[in-house]
């Protein structure tokens, strides 16, 4: 993996920009007693200072996606070496439940992004629209894995409800577990794992219909439908969580906003609607 110092980095030794990244201990000890660190081709140690511009080479193992190519493309919002941000369409699952499935955003990606490794950073439910990260080697793969559970990675969503008037601003922190009677569902229970859902706006549509703009701080499975529900306003075209009767989910991820770990630029990416 070579990577460009950027200005950030710039006085870091390669010890200092691994733990920078809060790489995991044992893959940081793999890179310790590595031989072919390099910066602009010439051997390294981490005591190796880096400065701009410079080229590291961080050698990593051939990790290889296990997923099955569907020799379908899928939309593509951003994309470098390092990672991806894919369109997952409605009523198509994040990755496969088994690695015979091929009909998943995965599989489309593996095919899109002619990557050998392709992982995905968070999910989306089969019936929700909207922009998924992915890395794109594994050690980006736990860099973005450390990113999301520090809330260093913002999503955004909006799902229409019923109401004549707008939603105030909120925090929804109410613990997510499974549903005991229904296997598809999730539940607010005491036992269940913490979950923070904020309402950040909200806009009459008209018609009975107002759009609420979401950001969470966990991503627990059905989390804005559970959270959105148990305060009285479950998401339109929901048949788990409010009596509709049609699969028409009207909840999208609309938008991802980061700081690239390696670049160190803003990446802001939204899906047109």
């Amino acid at each position: 993996m070579n990577i460009t110092i950027n200005e950030a980095f710039d006085g870091m030794t390669i010890e200092q920009l691994l733990k920078h990244w809060v790489l995991p201990k044992k893959m940081i000890h793999e890179l310790r007693m590595s031989k072919e660190l390099t910066v602009n081709d010439g051997p390294a140690v981490f005591s190796t200072v880096l400065h701009t511009d410079d080229i590291l080479t961080l050698p990593l193992s051939e990790e290889k996606s296990q997923y099955k190519s569907s020799y379908r493309l899928c939309e593509v919002v951003y994309e470098d070496e390092f990672l991806a941000i894919l369109v997952k369409p409605k009523g198509v699952k994040t990755h496969p439940n088994d690695m015979m499935e091929t009909n998943t955003l995965l599989n489309h990606a593996i095919y899109t992004l002619k990557s050998d490794y392709v992982e995905p950073v968070h999910r989306l439910d089969q019936e929700t629209v909207g922009l998924v990260l992915v890395a794109k080697n594994p050690l980006v793969k736990k860099i973005l894995d450390r990113m999301l559970e520090e809330r260093d990675i913002t999503r955004t969503y909006k799902a229409k409800v019923r109401s004549l008037l707008p939603i105030k601003n909120q925090t929804i922190e109410l613990p997510i577990g499974k549903d005991k009677f229904h296997p598809n569902k999730r539940r607010v229970s005491d036992s269940g794992q913490h979950a923070v859902t904020h309402i950040i706006s909200s806009k009459v549509l008209g018609d009975g219909v107002t759009e609420v703009e979401l950001k969470l701080d966990t991503g627990r499975t059905h989390q804005i439908r559970v959270h959105l529900a148990a305060i009285g306003y479950p998401v339109l075209g929901d048949p788990l969580y409010s009596d509709s009767r049609l699969r028409q989910l009207q909840l999208t991820g609309y938008k991802l906003t980061f700081t690239h770990p390696i670049t160190n630029k803003l990446v802001e990416a939204e899906l047109k609607q």
